[in-house]
């Protein structure tokens, strides 16, 4: 198909060059024609223009890969590979889908985002890990999975290429690799390496990084680490490699750079006391760290920082002196860089003697003073005959000091490379490694110089390398596919290779004139001209310039200018300065400038760049180390690429592009204009045949192309035939064997095929449709007009009768209506007539009436208006006369105002003042008068006055003289009235006062009363008020507190089920860590053969974590031979203690679970409480026994910690004797352990004695109640109390005696340094020994009174028994031995005054009932044998013909021989669901009914849960013989065979179904036969009688819980590991509804197809696959409780697996998967209706999965449909929405992408979420499992033991 047809296609998109973008986007708006010389486009603003066409060339501009094939994940995938195109799918997958990575043929192109993405979890590492490379979207984890992948396949070492430019991302894509590798693979040890491998990125960053204008942490060296692994494919080490330091940073940086980050890292650790001596202060102090003027990195803790690369030392074995080593060469170079020269001359310099700085770099470095500072202004030049020392220049001595400076940092750097690889090394031998190479990409600069042309020759060397892997991968495939090869035209830059390395080459030439001894960087461009200008088309000279040279490198030109080059590459120091440095006391200095040779990295491969490398064979001799030392850099650079070709090409490479979106490290802005190299990773694939189809993807997509006729059933001849039509040209693609190949542009081609065929399709189809629709309601509204007609026509016809009808009558009716209309007309008129004669004769009478009133009131009228208005003239006539009066009299006034004041201003105006004054005077002068003549009359009168006065004083006196004598009187009666008088005025202020206080009293009391009243009022009204509010709060608070509780109920819920979670998921450790134990057990017994006899844990009713230690883990002490030699016993001792540490952890989940349940049961009973009203109650009762019991068990834990230390001790012990004496195995260590032992068994029996009679006092106590029951009601609380609390309390010292007893045994064989009795356990020994003396004379007397009392009832028995036959003799004796133990029992349990001594009595009582019962035991098998032979004896006399002889005897002896006593058989009891076996057969019950019973003809044969009943029953036989020992021993031996099978079996799900239901069987039965009450509720009474009796087994009902749950976990992993390849294969990729989605064309990275082809999962596969598991569990008797479990954890786990693949694969991100896959979900649903497990809560783990489809599927534009979605995806969090609606892919043209700004829409709406930010979904998680009680129905009675499992030793007892 000729090229230019592509551009005949109506609106053809195309790019054209454009001068700002690069590459601008265009349409044409006019159909191009051959011969046009221009073409008329449209942009994509809307602006037209017309591009011309070059004449010469006619080139046509690149043509728009289709809309569907934009955004694709291979670059190989686009029809159209040049620049624009690739550059357009990066930045739409950068931008608009926030995805970073790409594939583009074999590469990987990673764009650096510029922040943290979520994306490198480890949640990410295991979605990635054991997938196809491309079956997942592109990351830099799927090439690391499949370099991981190949080397454990091919057995091929791997090498992952990293490369790009400073700030694209290299390191972290690197760091990333490995972190990968150290999470998929772990360590070989313990010592785990793949942290130290971590561990070295710090050490190397701070070193070796530094922030440019470009990148904040820029590695300024080219690293190749070595990751090693074993044949298990673990890490079992790492080496490193280093290329090209950039040394010239220490001493120079640029603005807006820094130094290397240690250099900041220590100045901001100087105020640490180690780093005092240093002398450092800040950054800016120090030259070396300030010239680039930004010495703070945003967002980076330098102090932090240098913690972290401390840590990084320490751990990778770097001591704390190495480490104060390298922080003082540090240090020293920072003040080296400060040392100021000063010029001497114009030809030399000198430093002066006080300098600081230079002080402080000799006390660092241990020199002499005096010798630096000489050879730092002075050099040494060496003849053949003399030795000159030449003094240097200011500028010189600078230059000569920056050189040592590099050249010490470039030495250190290499040793700490050196030291990071020995730690990294392993004595384990490397299998196999995968290499990671960090190193620059290709760079051009407006300035490049001598880094850049290194950088350029190694990317040129790695492109060739890269041509020839991609050229062997074509060729490959190519012979794979048996297509004809041809040899492909492709760029070879083998002579860009030659020009730059070759003899006579660029660096041979800068390496000859560097010997040269007056060589220039000029006279080597010269000889660069004269050589290569004319012979190299490669080499170019620039027109401006003689300085500089153009090399044509395989990506672009890059001008190079020659300055700097020669003195780079001889990098020269001073070999004084050398001399004096090893002369130095620091040993690390020495150490590091030792020998030359050792300065390169520890490989002998590479070293820093512009070091000095010594890259020589390890035979080099040490003398020649001069002569390496001399190499240029250049040479050592150059060996050193040559090594790491020879490495590269000895592996498999997988490579990683990063690039640089822009300059401004700004997230997710892409201002890329360039493809930055990535054209050329595809070059070779893009000239032959880079699109490539399988048939069947060709055959779904193209389909559509087809006619039915030309579909034949073989595929890949209908694609021929199809391809041959539509493509004339066979060169434009080939036929393989499996695939099509097309060339480039036929993709493009064929879509376009296939689009105008939909398109046409479409049209025909809305064609036909809009033709159905038109005639369909044409066809309707002819129907509707024919029916309107027809009753639109009979409407009318009903019309006209009724017309016709109407008119008659309405003739009728008008000759009669006429008649009486006209007569009442002219009665009417008449009428009116006179009525209007009347009315208007009224009305002129009226209207005369009317005109003579209003003349009247007119002239009234007229009367007062005039009257008004001459009244309203004389008004104004007066005012006016009033003021003009006024105007006039105020113009007077003022004429006579200015007149006084004119007058008041002169003297006669005083004058006339003075006058009034006068007047004034006078009157004065006339009162003064008038009161003279008053006072003259006064005068007269006092004169008359005196002489009166002189008359009445004579009386007086007369009167005084009578007065003097009744003085006396007065005097005595004046005291008395005084006193008196101040009485009676104190009286009265008094009164005053009560009066005043009174009145005030009485009116603050009326005024209270008032505010009372008011109070009151208001009170009452707030009382209604706060009532009705009351009532309302109690509502709300009754409704709070339902909500609350609800919550509360929920929350313990939730805490519940983690807690579960977490304990479930601690014994799954315990149970990796016991199988890892048992491994290396098995390991070392293979290894080594030397027996050892061991000793088996027999601990008894131990707590749940002891239970679990002494049966969950006998492996460890098992009765299997171990053999201990010298053997490194490290990985065995660790495993011990992480078993120790996770039992410990378990016992404190198991205490947190126990707790929070009941937590949970007291909030339900609240709950209850609540609603029923009734209040929460507890009974002191319960909790006093609660409280004893619980004192007995940690006493009891106490004692066994106590053990566990002495243990623990004595081992400890053992280890510091002698190895002949007290090694394992010795003689005294045998002793103390058999001791040991001993004293365990007593306590454990002791402890069981104490149990037994704790429940025969509960059983005896409820026997009196029923006989005592009238006098139990006398009892008070109180005494109950007491009664319980005593004999809680003589079990409490029983235990502790025992206890106490058992210390002391004990404690005779242990050193007395290992161990000190408690206090505690010495006072309790005490106090029991002086209980015993105190209580025993009076136990004596009582135990001798009933001893008297029981000898005569005996004899009485005997008597009475002698009577009887013998085996009624044996029955009755028994009885009534029973009933005198009862009755001493009973007696006893009332001698409460005896608590010391009866205990021991009990003991006694115990074992003589343990006596009769051995006897009933071997009574009853001796009955049974002897009716065996009686039954033998009978048939054998029957054979014989004893009949005969039986009926020949007489009457007469029958008689005689009946009256004779004989012995009668008695009667077979009845079966008691029991089971009785031997001791040696117990071996023979485990291996028949556990290890080798098929689960498959067990589930069929035999009911459900046969195993377990059956192991019950003969639980129950050691139980009712009383046998402690057998009980232990059976339990265990099950509990072993049952983790021993399916240790052997785990992976097979019959096994592990049927033990999981077998197992819960068991532990269902211990439960509901174990006599609580509250497990007896269901129970028949038959199963009552069945309940253990001697036995409590609660604590192995835990063990056999944690069993179980071990169990449930395996049976899940089983499970998934059965699903997990179906799902995503079934419920993603295979097409469930036919026809739904076609394939999209695919790149070199092929998916895994998913087209129906054979041996693909569908979800067909997975239903019959659930109904098997489900199918299977029922058949097993699995409790349906159980099964929704297993069925809920399935479904999380098909829905998270299916979900997760979903995130992580873009091309299944389509409306049409959406709708696929909401169909396999709806017939996961229907599966589950179908089996009645609706409820069990599988649904809601697929809503996740459900929403997502659905999100797929709506719409996705509008502000409502973003609110829809947000309220519709609650299941799913804001980052998997967000990454859905990024991934969203169309499958056609006519479907639409999600535009940013609706994603940016739903990202706001969702911001207020608070959700975990993790993306994908854990399908590790298992929902924490919980065995609900199910008793059976089932009879132990009943169960009968088929033949076929050969277990015929059983005997039914």
């Amino acid at each position: 198909i000729p090229a230019v047809s592509l551009y005949l296609k109506p609106h053809a998109r195309v790019w054209i060059p454009d001068a700002d973008d690069v590459w601008r986007s265009a349409e044409l708006t006019k159909d191009y024609k051959p011969g046009d010389t221009a073409l008329y486009l449209q942009l994509e603003d809307g602006t037209t223009f017309e591009y011309k066409l070059d004449p010469a060339t006619m080139n046509l501009p690149h043509l728009r890969n289709p809309d569907i094939l934009v955004g694709e994940n291979d670059l190989t995938a686009l029809s159209y590979l040049h620049e624009p195109a690739v550059l357009h799918n990066l930045k739409v997958r950068f931008i608009d889908s926030k995805l970073i990575y790409t594939y583009c043929g074999i590469v990987l192109v990673a764009i650096n985002p510029y922040e943290n993405l979520p994306i490198y979890g480890t949640d990410i590492i295991n979605a990635y890990s054991g997938q196809n490379m491309g079956d997942m979207d592109p990351h830099i984890f799927a090439v690391a999975e499949e370099a991981y992948k190949q080397m454990a396949r091919d057995e091929r070492n791997q090498s992952i290429i990293v490369s790009g430019e400073s700030g694209a991302g290299k390191t972290v894509s690197a760091k990333y690799a490995m972190r990968y590798f150290a999470t998929v693979s772990g360590s070989a040890s313990e010592a785990n390496v793949e942290e130290k491998v971590l561990a070295s990125n710090p050490i190397v960053e701070a070193i070796g990084n530094a922030k440019t204008t470009r990148n904040d942490n820029s590695s300024r060296f080219g690293k190749y680490i070595e990751i090693g692994f074993d044949k298990r494919y673990r890490i079992i080490g790492a080496n490193m490699r280093t290329y090209l330091l950039e040394k010239s940073r220490v001493v120079f940086q640029a603005d807006d750079e820094r130094n290397y980050h240690i250099f900041y890292q220590l100045c901001a650790s100087a105020h640490l006391p180690e780093f005092k001596a240093l002398k450092l202060g800040s950054a800016g102090d120090f030259y070396y760290t300030s010239q680039g003027r930004s010495p703070v990195i945003d967002g980076v803790d330098d102090d932090k920082e240098m913690c972290t690369t401390r840590n990084a030392f320490t751990l990778l074995g770097i001591n704390k002196s190495y480490q104060m080593g390298v922080f003082r060469v540090l240090a020293s170079i920072l003040h080296l860089g400060n040392v100021e020269v000063k010029d001497h001359d114009a030809d030399s310099s000198t430093i002066l003697p006080s300098n600081s700085h230079l002080n402080i770099f000799c006390k660092l470095m241990g020199v002499a003073y005096q010798d630096m500072s000489q050879w730092l202004c002075h050099r040494k030049l060496k003849t053949a005959t003399e030795t000159y020392i030449k003094p240097l220049s200011k500028l010189q001595a600078v230059n000569a000091r920056d050189a040592l400076a590099k050249h010490i940092y470039a030495k250190l750097f290499s040793w700490i490379v050196e030291h990071v690889n020995q730690a990294l090394q392993s004595s384990i031998k490397q299998h196999s490694f995968i290499g990671v190479l960090d190193i620059y990409g290709f760079e051009t600069f407006e300035m490049n110089s001598f880094e850049q042309f290194c950088i350029n020759y190694a990317n040129e060397k790695l492109q060739q390398q890269f041509n020839m892997h991609v050229f062997k991968l074509e060729q490959e495939e190519y012979m794979k596919e048996q297509i004809p090869w041809t040899l492909i035209d492709f760029y070879d830059n083998q002579p860009c290779i030659n020009l730059i390395e070759a003899k006579m080459g660029i660096l041979d030439l800068l390496d000859e004139e560097c010997k040269m001894p007056k060589g220039t960087d000029d006279t080597w461009a010269q000889k660069l001209y004269n050589t290569h200008l004319k012979t190299c088309p490669l080499f170019e000279k620039p027109r401006l310039s003689n300085k500089a040279f153009i090399v044509q490198h395989f990506a672009d030109k890059v001008e190079y200018q020659c300055e700097g080059f020669l003195e780079k590459n001889k990098d020269t120091v001073n070999e004084e300065q050398i001399h004096v440095l090893k002369g130095s006391k620091f040993d690390l200095l020495v150490e590091l400038f030792q020998d030359e040779d050792k300065a390169t990295s520890p490989s002998g491969a590479s070293s820093g760049g512009r070091t000095r490398l010594s890259i020589r064979p390890e035979h080099t001799l040490r003398g020649q180390a001069n002569k390496e030392h001399k190499k240029t850099v250049s040479l050592q650079f150059r060996n050193s690429l040559q090594l790491l070709m020879e490495t590269l090409n000895v592996t498999t490479p997988h490579y990683v592009r990063c690039i640089k979106p822009n300059d401004f490290k700004f997230p997710y802005i892409f201002d890329q204009l360039r493809a930055c190299g990535v054209l050329e990773t595809i070059r070779i694939s893009a000239a032959g045949f880079p699109s490539r189809w399988t048939y069947q993807e060709f055959f779904s997509r193209y389909r559509v192309l087809m006619k039915q006729k030309d579909v034949l059933p073989e595929k890949k001849l209908t694609c021929k035939n199809l391809l041959e039509k539509l493509v004339k040209d066979e060169d434009k693609y080939q036929f393989g064997k499996t695939k099509i190949f097309f060339r480039a542009g036929q993709v493009a081609y064929l879509e376009k095929l296939r689009a105008d065929k939909l398109r046409a399709a479409c049209i025909r189809i809305q064609k036909t449709i809009r033709c159905w629709l038109a005639r369909k309601k044409y066809l309707r509204m002819r129907a509707a007009a024919i029916n309107i007609q027809r009753h639109v026509r009979g409407y009318q016809a009903r019309c006209l009768a009724n017309f016709l009808r109407c008119t008659r009558a309405a003739i009728i009716i008008q000759k009669y209506q006429r008649m009486f209309v006209e007569r009442r007309r002219y009665k009417q008129q008449q009428a009116a007539a006179l009525i209007i004669q009347c009315i208007l004769r009224a009305y002129m009478a009226r209207q005369h009436y009317q005109g003579l009133l209003r003349e009247h009131k007119a002239v009234i009228i007229q009367k007062f208006v005039r009257g008004w208005l001459v009244r309203q003239w004389y008004k104004c006539t007066l005012a006016a006369i009033v003021h003009l009066q006024s105007c006039v009299r105020r113009m007077r006034a003022k004429r006579e105002l200015k007149k006084l004041k004119i007058e008041a201003r002169s003297v006669e105006h005083f004058k006339k003042l003075n006058i009034g004054m006068e007047n004034k005077i006078m009157q004065l002068q006339r009162k003064v008068d008038e009161q003279h003549k008053e006072n003259k009359a006064i005068a007269e009168r006092l004169a008359g006055l005196e002489s009166s006065h002189a008359a009445e004083s004579e009386r007086l006196r007369s009167e005084v003289a009578r007065l003097r004598s009744v003085e006396v009187e007065a005097r005595n009666n004046a005291n008395r009235i005084i006193f008196l008088l101040e009485e009676l005025e104190a009286l009265r202020t008094e009164k005053s006062v009560m009066e005043e206080w009174a009145e005030t009293y009485r009116d603050e009391m009326e005024q209270l009363v008032a505010e009372l009243k008011d109070q009151n009022i208001l009170l009452k009204s707030e009382k209604d008020d706060l009532n009705q509010l009351i009532q309302e709060q109690s509502q709300q608070m009754a409704e709070k507190m339902q909500r609350v509780l609800k919550e509360e109920t929920r929350q313990l819920e939730n805490e519940l089920n983690e807690e579960r979670s977490r304990y479930q998921n601690l014994l799954s450790e315990h149970l990796r860590l016991e199988e890892r134990y048992d491994d290396l057990k098995e390991q070392m017994s293979l290894t080594l053969n030397v027996p050892k006899d061991g000793h088996v844990r027999t601990d008894f009713a131990r707590g749940s974590n002891e239970s679990e230690c002494a049966y969950g883990s006998v492996l460890a002490e098992s009765e299997e031979d171990i053999t201990k030699t010298t053997l490194d016993m490290s990985v065995v001792f660790n495993l011990q203690k992480k078993v120790a540490e996770l039992e410990h952890e378990k016992q404190l989940l198991e205490d947190d679970l126990e707790c929070r349940e009941e937590q949970f049961q007291r909030a339900r009973a609240r709950v209850r409480a609540t609603r029923l009203g009734i209040p929460l109650m507890f009974s002191s009762h319960t909790l006093f026994l609660g409280q004893g019991r619980q004192d007995l068990e940690s006493e009891n834990k106490r004692l066994k910690h106590e053990l566990n230390q002495m243990r623990q001790l004595l081992m400890e012990d053992t280890t510091t004797v002698a190895m002949g004496t007290a090694m394992p195995g010795g003689p005294a260590y045998k002793l103390l352990l058999d001791q040991l032992n001993l004293a365990n068994e007593e306590l454990e029996v002791r402890k069981e004695e104490v149990l037994i009679l704790r429940s025969q006092l509960v059983s005896q106590k409820e026997a009196m109640q029923h006989k005592v029951k009238a006098q139990a009601l006398l009892y008070t609380e109180g005494t109950q109390k007491t009664k319980d609390a005593g004999d809680m309390t003589q079990a409490y010292m029983g235990l502790k005696e025992s206890n106490s007893h058992f210390s002391n045994t004990f404690l005779l064989w242990i050193p007395a340094h290992l161990f000190h009795p408690p206090p505690r356990l010495l006072e309790a020994q005490m106090q029991a020994q002086k209980r015993n003396h105190e209580n025993e004379i009076e136990v004596l007397h009582g135990e001798l009174q009933s001893l008297k009392e029981e000898n005569n009832r005996q004899q009485q028995l005997l008597a009475q028994n002698l009577q009887l036959p013998p085996e009624a003799r044996i029955e009755a004796s028994l009885q009534h031995e029973i009933t005198r133990l009862t009755h001493e029992n009973l007696v006893s349990e009332m001698h409460t005054d005896y608590p010391g001594g009866y205990p021991k009595y009990r003991l006694l009582v115990l074992q003589r009932v343990v006596d009769l019962m051995e006897q009933v035991e071997q009574q009853d098998k001796a009955v049974r044998k002897l009716r065996k032979q009686l039954k033998v004896f009978a048939k054998k006399f029957c054979e014989m013909g004893g009949g005969s002889q039986a009926e020949s005897i007489s009457p007469g002896q029958q008689a005689e021989e009946a009256i004779q006593p004989v012995n009668i058989p008695r009667k077979e009891k009845d079966f008691q669901g029991m089971l009785e076996y031997k001791k040696e057969d117990e071996q023979k019950l485990v291996k028949y009914l556990i290890l080798e019973l098929k689960p498959r003809g067990v589930a069929v044969n035999v009911i459900p849960g046969l195993p377990a009943y059956i192991l019950f029953m003969c639980l129950r036989y050691a139980d009712y013989t009383n046998n402690d020992q057998k009980v232990r021993i059976l339990l265990t031996s099950i509990i072993n065979s049952i983790k021993k099978i399916l240790k052997k079996g785990g992976d097979d799900f019959e096994t592990v179904s049927f033990w999981l239901s077998n197992t819960c069987r068991f532990l269902h039965c211990l439960k509901q036969y174990s006599g609580e009450e509250s497990f007896m509720k269901h129970n028949t009474p038959k199963q009552n009688e069945h309940c253990l009796s001697n036995f409590d087994l609660t604590e192995y009902r835990q063990v056999l819980s944690d069993l179980a749950i071990q169990i449930y976990q395996q049976l899940i992993r089983c499970m998934e590991n059965i699903l997990q390849p179906m799902i995503v294969s079934g419920m993603l990729e295979h097409e469930t509804i036919q026809g739904m989605s076609g394939v999209k064309p695919t790149g070199l990275r092929k998916r895994t197809s998913s087209i129906a082809e054979e041996g693909t999962y569908t979800l067909d596969l997975i239903l019959r696959q659930l109904t098997a598991f489900h199918s299977t569990m029922c058949q097993h008797g699995t409790d349906p409780e159980l099964i929704k479990q297993v069925v809920k954890q399935q479904f999380y786990v098909i829905g998270a697996v299916t979900l997760n693949n979903l995130l992580l694969r873009k091309d299944m991100c389509s409306w049409s998967k959406g709708m696929q896959i909401r169909y396999n979900v709806s017939q996961l649903e229907e599966w589950l209706r179908d089996k009645n497990l609706m409820t069990c809560g599988a649904k809601e783990t697929l809503e996740p999965l459900i929403q997502a489809a659905q999100l797929l599927q709506v719409k996705k534009k509008t502000d409502e449909d973003a609110e829809a979605i947000c309220s519709m995806c609650h299941a799913l969090s804001t980052a998997q929405i967000v990454k859905v609606l990024n991934l969203y892919t169309p499958m056609n043209e006519f479907e639409e992408r999600v535009s940013i700004a609706f994603i940016r829409t739903i990202q706001a709406r969702l911001r207020d979420r608070k959700e975990s930010l993790q993306l994908l979904m854990d399908t590790k998680m298992i929902f924490p499992v919980t065995f609900p009680f199910n008793p059976s129905s089932l009879s132990l009675d009943t169960i009968q033991i088929p033949s076929s499992l050969n277990l015929g030793f059983l005997i039914p007892v």
